[in-house]
């Protein structure tokens, strides 16, 4: 028998009280624009679970593209059959032939939605145990912790049943919680960091640092296919790159080398604020890791956090770098990110960094740069691009920053 449809659990979203509408139907939309070249679908919701009615869509290739939608806890794929006991046993022996194996255990467990049905759950659940039973060798009902537990549910439309409960991304859907400036590196890191901010239903936009010559095209490319390794599980993201060489170019003529990292990060912080202002963020997330690298000291944090008032989210502050690496892994940006094309944050990297840099220090050493002549120029240099993953091309939209108003 062919599955008919998916069930979908949500899991963290059941406890949202009174704003669980909102991010069911944030949910509904993301999983709509993931499936939309599947036109027979047809998706339901109400506030215990959504359905994916498959109209004879291929049930595998839409199951594959359910893994990597946030807001997913569980789903089940499912075969409808008419109101007949006798059709639920063969739906239900017809599913477990593909698990069975000699001496395992089972349990069918059957809710009841429509009353009217002519047998109740107990007499449900011993029929179709027994001709299970009577099926298979070898096999035996157990109540508590079985090897499968066959679903039925007994509906107006049908009888519903499942075997198998595969496990979502869970999280929250994309764009429940706002969006963000990902300020994306060529490296392990940021990614990573935008993967997450993903699972708690941010949207994100990529900011990228280019300073050709000194960067290659293939640092440039490689951002752009972490974004597309990010762009799987969000759909779509915009990828904002940012000419940045005139202001390391200044950096490295003023600055004493000890202070230029300190600076470059400000000069970074601010320009990807004013993008996020001019896109209507609400935050900038990047990929730090408390005491990682000379720039991630807390004293570091604190001066270069001081050009902003805007929430910097740094969602792996606290991870062990192989937990980090373990991630980047399954996602499937850690390849792509460990090839040897240096950014803009090495190119110029100092020999001995500041891990406790002084304030104002900073500031009197910032007063010998044009700050706001610099930033002009690399926001007017910036150039975007809609990156799909689906569809493999990049978009580009050739803009100033004035267009992104």
């Amino acid at each position: 028998m062919e599955i008919t449809e998916i069930m979908i659990r949500y899991g963290e979203l059941s406890t949202k009280g009174k704003n669980k509408k909102h991010f069911i139907k944030k949910l509904n939309k993301h999983l709509r624009s993931e499936l939309l070249r599947y036109k027979d679908l047809k998706i339901t919701f109400n506030r215990d679970r959504m359905h994916v009615k498959l109209n004879g869509e291929d049930a595998e290739s839409v199951i594959e593209k359910m893994h990597d939608v946030f807001g997913i806890q569980s789903f089940s794929p499912v075969i409808r059959v008419e109101k007949s006991v006798d059709a639920a046993k063969d739906a239900v022996i017809d599913l477990m032939k593909s698990h069975y194996s000699p001496g395992m255990s089972f349990k069918i467990n059957t809710k009841r939605a429509d009353h009217s049905f002519e047998f109740d759950t107990h007499e449900i659940n011993r029929m179709i145990g027994t001709a299970v039973e009577d099926a298979f060798d070898d096999i035996h009902v157990q109540m508590k912790d079985p090897t499968l537990t066959a679903r039925i549910e007994v509906r107006d439309r049908g009888i519903y049943i499942s075997i198998d409960t595969l496990q979502g991304l869970g999280g929250l859907p994309v764009g429940s919680s706002g969006k963000g400036m990902l300020m994306l590196s060529g490296g392990i890191d940021s990614p990573v960091a935008g993967y997450l901010a993903l699972r708690r239903g941010m949207e994100i936009e990529a900011v990228h640092f280019h300073s050709p010559p000194y960067t290659s095209p293939q640092a440039l490319k490689k951002a752009k296919d972490l974004t597309a390794k990010l762009a799987r599980f969000a759909g779509e993201i915009t990828f904002i790159e940012v000419p940045f060489t005139e202001i390391q170019e200044q950096i490295k003529k003023v600055i004493p080398e000890e202070y230029s990292m300190t600076i470059t990060r400000r000069m970074m912080f601010r320009l990807t604020d004013e993008i996020r202002i001019k896109r209507h963020g609400l935050a900038i997330v990047n990929g730090e890791s408390l005491g990682q690298v000379a720039s991630q000291t807390l004293e570091s944090m604190l001066a270069i956090n001081a050009v902003t008032s805007t929430p910097v989210l740094r969602p792996l502050i606290t991870t062990d770098k192989n937990d980090i690496i373990d991630i980047a892994k399954q996602i499937d940006t850690f390849e792509l990110a460990i090839q040897p094309f240096e950014d803009c944050c090495t190119i110029f990297a100092s020999s001995n960094p500041k891990t406790k840099p002084k304030l104002n220090k900073i500031q009197d050493f910032e007063n010998m740069l044009n700050v706001s002549d610099l930033m002009t120029n690399a926001l007017n240099g910036i150039k975007i691009e809609q990156i799909n993953t689906e569809t493999n091309e990049n978009k580009k939209l050739e803009k100033t920053f004035a267009d992104l108003l």
